[in-house]
C-alpha cells in the first residue's frame, strides 16, 4: 500500500526539523576551517602575545598593578576563558600557545612514543590534583599578585609541555596533564557548540582519517574517534577531522547549553570530583577577598594552636573542598534513603555531580567578573605603556561595586537554574520526591555564592 504524498511530506519535514544545524553547510565557513589558515592564524597571534606576556612577567616591573603581563593574564584572559568555554567549547585549547608549542616540538625533535599507560589511566586524576595544587600555591606564594611568580609558573608549564612533546605522541600534555584542560573539559560540557560525526556515514568509513590523519591534516591531537565521540570534553575544535574526512561526515552545530550533561553515557568519578572541588575553590577565592577571612583564620588558629598563615590556610582550603563533596555525597545518600531513587549511592554521586557544573561555571564567571570590571582599565593603561604611550592613570573600574554585585547575582541565578534543570534531566524527569534533595543542594550552593558576593571584596591585583 502506498503512502500518501502529503504524509510523506509531513514525515520528511519532521525529520528535517530534528536535524541539527550544521555550520559547515556554510561554504565560506567550511572552506576556512579546511584551509591552512585555521587554526594557525589564531595560534600564531596567541603565541606572540603569550611570548610578550611571559617576558613582561619575568623581566618587567614587579608591581602587579602596572605589569601588562599580569593585567592580560589575570584581569583579562582568566575571566574570559570560562565564557569562551560556554560559548564555543574548547576552542581556546585549539589556539593555546602550549598546544602550538607542543606541535612544533613534536614535528622537529619528537619521538612520537605512545602515551604511557599510567597517564592514560590516571591522567584525569593528575589533572584534578594539578588544578588543586596550582590554586593552593597561588594562595601560599601569591602567584597572582607576583609577576615573577606568574612568569615562573608559565615557564614551568612550558617545561612540562616540551618534555612530554619530545617523548610522546600528539598532545599528551593537553590530554593528561594540563590543569586548564581539566577545567575546560568540564566547562565545555555546558557549552553551546559541539562537533560530531554523522553515524550513518561514519559506520561505513574504512579510512578512520579523523583519528589517523591524512595528507591534509594530522590525526586528532586529543586521541578522539569522531565516530564514537559523544562528548565535547576532549574536542578542541582544531578542525583536523574536518580537513581529513573524505565523506563529509563532520558537523559543527549549536546546541542548548548544558544539554550534553543530561545524557552523559559514561559518567566518571574524576569529573564529579573536579566539579565538586571547583565549587569549593570558588568559595575559597571569594572568602579570601572579604573581611570575614581574618576571623576565619583566627578561628582555625585557635584550633591548630598556631598563627601560621600557611597552616591555617591549608586547613581552610581542605575544608572548603570537602564541604561540596560531602554535601553531594550526603544528598546522594538522602535521595537513596527516601526511596525516591533505587540506584546506589555511588552511582547517584557520580551521575548527579555533573549537575554542579553549570553552577561551577556561573561561580567562576561571577567571581572573575569582579576583576575584569573593577580592574579592567589597567589592561588599557599597562598595554599603552608597553608601546611608550603615556596615559594618565585614573580609576581602574568600569562600574561601581554595587552594579557588579547585581550582575553577579543574576549569573548565579542562571547557573542555579541550569544546575537544577540538569539534575531534572539526569534523573530522567523523575518525581519531585526523587529529585528534591538535588534541587535543595543546588539552591544551597547558589545561596552560599550569593552571600559571599554580597560582601565587599578587596582587590588582589
Amino acid at each position: 500500500m502506498s503512502i500518501p504524498s502529503n504524509k510523506m511530506t509531513e514525515e520528511k519535514n519532521r525529520i528535517e526539523k530534528k536535524k541539527p544545524i550544521n555550520l559547515l553547510d556554510n561554504s565560506a565557513f567550511k572552506k576556512f576551517i579546511q584551509s591552512r589558515w585555521y587554526p594557525g592564524i589564531f595560534q600564531w597571534v596567541a603565541f606572540v602575545v603569550f611570548s610578550v606576556i611571559v617576558y613582561e612577567l619575568v623581566a618587567g616591573t614587579v608591581d602587579p598593578t602596572r605589569n601588562v603581563g599580569t593585567s592580560l593574564t589575570w584581569v583579562l584572559w582568566w575571566p574570559l576563558v570560562p565564557l569562551l568555554f560556554l560559548a564555543i567549547g574548547r576552542f581556546w585549547c585549539a589556539i593555546c600557545p602550549f598546544g602550538k608549542l607542543s606541535d612544533i616540538i613534536r614535528k622537529t625533535i619528537g619521538s612520537e612514543r605512545p602515551t604511557p599507560k599510567f597517564l592514560r589511566k590516571y591522567g584525569l586524576w593528575l589533572i584534578d590534583l594539578f588544578f588543586i595544587a596550582i590554586t593552593y600555591s597561588d594562595h601560599i606564594w601569591g602567584i597572582v599578585e607576583s609577576p615573577r611568580g606568574s612568569g615562573y609558573l608559565l615557564l614551568l608549564l612550558v617545561t612540562l609541555v616540551v618534555a612530554t612533546s619530545v617523548f610522546y605522541e600528539r598532545r599528551t600534555f593537553c590530554k593528561t596533564l594540563c590543569f586548564l584542560g581539566g577545567l575546560s573539559g568540564n566547562y565545555s560540557r555546558s557549552g553551546a557548540l559541539e562537533l560530531r560525526g554523522t553515524p550513518e556515514i561514519c559506520k561505513s568509513c574504512k579510512t578512520q582519517s579523523c583519528f589517523k590523519g591524512s595528507d591534509k591534516a594530522e590525526g586528532c591531537p586529543m586521541f578522539q574517534y569522531v565516530r564514537t565521540m559523544d562528548s565535547t570534553a576532549d574536542c578542541n575544535l582544531c578542525g583536523n577531522c574536518v580537513k581529513s574526512c573524505p565523506n563529509n561526515s563532520i558537523r559543527i552545530s549549536p546546541r542548548v547549553p548544558t544539554s550534553e550533561l543530561w545524557g552523559t553515557k559514561n559518567p566518571k568519578m574524576e569529573h564529579t570530583f573536579l566539579a565538586a572541588v571547583i565549587m569549593g575553590i570558588v568559595f575559597v577565592q571569594n572568602i579570601t577577598m572579604v573581611a570575614i577571612w581574618q576571623d576565619i583564620l583566627k578561628a582555625i588558629g585557635s584550633v591548630t594552636g598556631t598563627d601560621s598563615y600557611n597552616i591555617n590556610f591549608t586547613v581552610a582550603f581542605i575544608i572548603a573542598m570537602i564541604i561540596p563533596i560531602g554535601l553531594l555525597l550526603g544528598t546522594a545518600k538522602l535521595a537513596t534513603l527516601t526511596g525516591g531513587s533505587v540506584e546506589k549511592v555511588k552511582k547517584n554521586f557520580i551521575r548527579f555531580g555533573y549537575a554542579i557544573i553549570p553552577l561551577d561555571l556561573a561561580g567562576h564567571l561571577a567571581h572573575n567578573l569582579f576583576h575584569i570590571i573593577t580592574e579592567g582599565k589597567a589592561i588599557w593603561y599597562n598595554s599603552a605603556a608597553l608601546f611608550g604611550i603615556n596615559v594618565t592613570r585614573g580609576d581602574l573600574a568600569f562600574a561601581d561595586a554595587s552594579s557588579v554585585q547585581m550582575v553577579q547575582y543574576i549569573i548565579i541565578v542562571f547557573g542555579m537554574v541550569g544546575s537544577i534543570y540538569t539534575a531534572y534531566r539526569i534523573g530522567n524527569k523523575g518525581t519531585m520526591k526523587a529529585l528534591m534533595p538535588y534541587y535543595v543542594l543546588m539552591i544551597l550552593l547558589a545561596v552560599a555564592n550569593i552571600y559571599l558576593f554580597s560582601l565587599p571584596m578587596m582587590h588582589r591585583v
